[in-house]
Order: C-alpha cells, then structure tokens, then sequence
C-alpha cells in the first residue's frame, strides 16, 4: 500500500480491536504525561515563546493544558516539549526514542485549526503517528551515521498527520514528507545524554516542522522525496502498512527518567523489595549495564533535565522511596542527603553481553552491598512495561491520575480520562480537546 493511500485512507473501523486498545491507553497515558511536564520551567518557557513568536492566524489551535490560541505549528511545538519535559511519555526500543510525543499535540492542533472534530479522526491521526513516525524512526538509524533525536522522524509523521487533516492531494502529500524530512532536527541525542539541557529528545522542534512542511506543501512549495519514506534500501519497512502494528511494539514507561536508567531502577526496586530493605540497610550500590545508559552519567543533578538523564540519581531515588514520582526529579530531591549518599557512591561499569543486546533488548543488574557487608546480586533486569509484558490498565490508570490529578485537579483529571476513553468515530471530539487545553 502507497503511504499516501495508507495515511488518507484509514478508518477507525480498518483497525484490529487490540490496536485501538493500544492506542487509545497511549492516549490517556500521554494527557498525563502531559499534565506532568506543564509546572515544569521548559515548559513554561517554550508555551510562552510560542504565545509570543507563533501568531494564531485564521486557524488557530490552542496549546495543550494552556489555552492560549497559536498557530498549529506553535501548539505542536508547545505540546511535544511539554511532554518531553517529562520523561515518562512511550517510546520503542528499535527508534530509541517516542512517536507520540509529538503526534497527540499535532492531531490535537489540527483537529483544533480544521474544525475536524470526529473522534475516529483523532485516534486515527495518532495511531498515523505510531505507524508512520517508528517506521521513519528505524528507516533514519539504518540509513543516517549519527543518532539523531526523536524530532529527526516525528517531523514525517506530524507532516502525515497535517496532510491527512488539510486533506492533501497526492503530490502535495509527497512533498509534505520531503519538507519535512529535510528541515526536521537532526540533532545529536547523545550530545544531550551526556550535557542535559532542555534541549531533550527534539519532539516538539520536529512536531513543528513537520506541521509547517504541511502548509507549505499546500501553498505549492516543494521538497519530495522523503528518502526515508521512498527509499529502496527502506522498502522493507513500509510495504506492511495496515498489516504490521507499530504501536503494538510501544513500550510504557512506569518512571519520569530516561528509559535507559529503568533496567537498573527496576533492578534496585526488585532486590531492595525482595529483601525487605530500607535504604540505611545499603552502604554501597553496584550498578552493571550497557553503554548508553552508563552515559547517563549525571550523579548530583542541578536540574530536572539532569535528573532525567541520569542513571545514578534515579537508582538512588528507587532505593530511598521506593519509586521515582515527579517530585523525586524535582529541585525538592536533589539534596536529600540519603539519596546524595547512594548516588555518589554509586558503581556504574558496563557488560559487553548487555552492549551487544542493545537496543533490541535492554539490561542491567543491580549489586546491594549491606552495611554488614553482605551482597545481593539481582539476575539481569529489564524495564517493566515492554510490549511483550505490557503492564495493566489498572497500573496505567494509576500512573495517570498520579501525574495529573496534583496539576489539574482531580476532577477535571477525572474528566479528561473518561473523555478520552469515550472517543468514538461519529462522535465529536470538543468536549475532550476542550479538556485538554484547559490549564490547571
């Protein structure tokens, strides 16, 4: 099937029941992302440039859990940084990094500046997110010689998303792809692994192009072909369109830190649960992993970006609280002296056997050395929430209002929630988008 036919032409009803499933879960989960990352300072800033440089126009959209009215490139922007700012959105292990980051802010504005209001519609344009952006995801790390942030590939599938919604003829699609593809941001994610900044996995920045590359492909301005997209060397990745179910291969994040540091979180969690410990019962924590995650090198971190890229700070949060909520990656954490003790102390070395099983396969296992010098070694450990063992609706659920009910209130999370499970083609979307950008 031509791209161009697969992202104009599905319905609701062409889905298989447990996609929808899927999908609609990684809509509610990500409205709580959402609603995690929009106190955080990144997001404060990147709402109020785009209020300030992104004017409304005729079509205006309005930003994600603010309100104010932008244009749709500046919602997308906003929206795709503001659950970025918390890192706790989905990802895939092969893309390593997130498709809906940046797809709900895009169906989201799109459906807001078209007036396009079916509910089918809008789960459709987020499901084109998981389809499109994870399959331009493997296409770029096969094809490109550095790895490059999320907003290098979701810039395609926002630009599917906008087509889809300004309903785009063919050519003009092509060309959406292209623009985008060439002005996404091909930004290096290891740079910010190892200098974290706000800068984060490029979500938003790719949202935006990919918005805008739509309405210059509609005004006749031209850029096709998205060689990621149409490329011989990348065929095999998209001639299983409708039959392959990307979003089925989305993992969830139980933790707001970089999925790299989950394995030895959950390594930690499961010995220091297993055992019965409190963390004063631990003089010294060994961590072994794979490289990427030993670059997550921060220890005592000064900001949440800091904090979310590390592999220390969060093992150490594990240790003391027994889990990692978004006020552990907050300034309120940062000079708890327990959590300071463990994390500096902290061992981190990397396994050859872990390096070779990344990134199809992420371990690590955790060593608790006691105060008596005892030592408990965890077998090798990977993150809860792989799409092999997904975790419950229930767990999710929990997640959701955990994020969102301290931001929006529970009441109004309540509402979001059930508006967002309730959507169904035929069926208007207002009352949910008017949910999701209501401000706290």
């Amino acid at each position: 099937m031509l791209l161009s036919d697969f992202l104009h032409g599905l319905t609701w009803q062409d889905v298989p029941a447990p996609v929808q499933e899927r999908t609609r879960d990684f809509l509610v989960d990500l409205l709580g992302v959402a609603a995690g990352g929009i106190n955080t300072r990144l997001s404060r800033i990147i709402r109020d440039h785009a209020a300030d440089q992104f004017a409304p126009g005729s079509a205006p959209a309005r930003m994600l859990l603010d309100g104010r009215p932008v244009s749709p490139a500046g919602a997308t922007l906003a929206g795709g940084m503001t659950i970025d700012a918390y890192d706790a959105h989905d990802g895939h292990r092969l893309t390593k990094g997130h498709a809906g980051c940046a797809a709900l802010p895009a169906a989201v504005a799109m459906a807001e500046a078209t007036g396009k209001l079916d509910g089918g519609d809008l789960m459709i344009s987020l499901l084109l997110g998981y389809e499109i952006g994870t399959r331009a995801g493997i296409a770029l790390h096969r094809t490109a010689c550095d790895y490059h942030t999320t907003g290098a590939w979701t810039a395609l599938s926002c630009a599917a998303i906008a087509a889809r919604y300004l309903e785009l003829g063919v050519d003009q699609t092509r060309h959406a792809l292209g623009i985008a593809e060439y002005h996404g941001p091909r930004s290096q994610m290891m740079r910010c692994i190892d200098h974290p900044t706000m800068l984060k996995d490029g979500s938003g920045w790719g949202g935006m192009a990919g918005v805008s590359a739509a309405y210059l492909a509609r005004s006749g301005f031209t850029g096709a072909p998205a060689i990621t997209a149409e490329g011989a060397d990348v065929a095999d990745l998209w001639g299983d369109l409708g039959q392959t179910w990307r979003v089925m291969e989305q993992y969830y994040k139980p933790f707001p830190v970089c999925r790299w540091a989950q394995p030895p979180v959950q390594a930690v969690l499961s010995l220091m649960q297993g055992h019965g410990l409190c963390s004063t019962d631990v003089a010294r924590i060994e961590i072994v992993t794979f490289h990427q995650s030993l670059r997550l090198a921060t220890r005592t971190p000064s900001t949440t970006e800091e904090a979310q890229y590390s592999t220390a700070f969060p093992a150490a949060v594990a240790a003391v609280r027994g889990t990692i909520g978004s006020a552990d990656i907050t300034e309120a954490a940062f000079s708890d002296p327990e959590i300071r003790r463990l994390a500096e102390g902290m061992v981190v070395t990397e396994n050859d056997a872990y390096n070779t099983a990344f990134p199809a396969r992420r371990f690590a296992h955790a060593v608790l050395v006691l105060q008596d010098g005892t030592r408990l070694e965890s077998p090798p450990t990977e993150a809860r929430g792989d799409p092999e063992t997904m975790v419950s609706r229930d767990e999710m659920c929990t997640k959701f209002h955990a994020c969102a009910d301290p931001v929006l209130g529970s009441a109004h999370a309540q509402a979001l929630r059930a508006a967002a499970e309730a959507l169904v083609p035929g069926q208007s979307a207002r009352h949910l988008l008017d949910l999701a950008v209501m401000g706290p």
